[in-house]
């Protein structure tokens, strides 16, 4: 019973996986795209555990922790670009 609950959550975490995918390409604006890359992260993470639970493994957890860092760098990067138009300020000292 619970390998079947988890094989529908992978299949449901696909969909909204695609349906982030469909938002990335006809988003109407940027700040809904990079809503849908963090959905997608999110997403992912929790694939992963749920796979990481179906194989009765632990070696899937550094690969969480790591996505999960990437994702919110990412996230972040985005945002300020959005807001600032760069995402690395330089001061100049003339």
């Amino acid at each position: 019973m619970i390998e079947m609950m988890l094989m529908v959550s992978l299949i449901l975490f696909s969909i909204t996986i695609a349906i982030a995918i469909i938002r990335i390409v006809l988003g109407p604006s940027m700040p809904d795209r990079v809503l849908a890359l963090d959905m997608i992260g999110v997403n992912l993470i929790a694939t992963i555990a749920v796979v990481s639970i179906i194989l009765k493994t632990k070696a899937f957890l550094e690969v969480i922790l790591i996505l999960g860092i990437l994702s919110f760098i990412g996230t972040i990067a985005f945002s300020k670009a959005i807001e600032r138009g760069v995402i690395v300020e330089r001061k100049r000292d003339r």
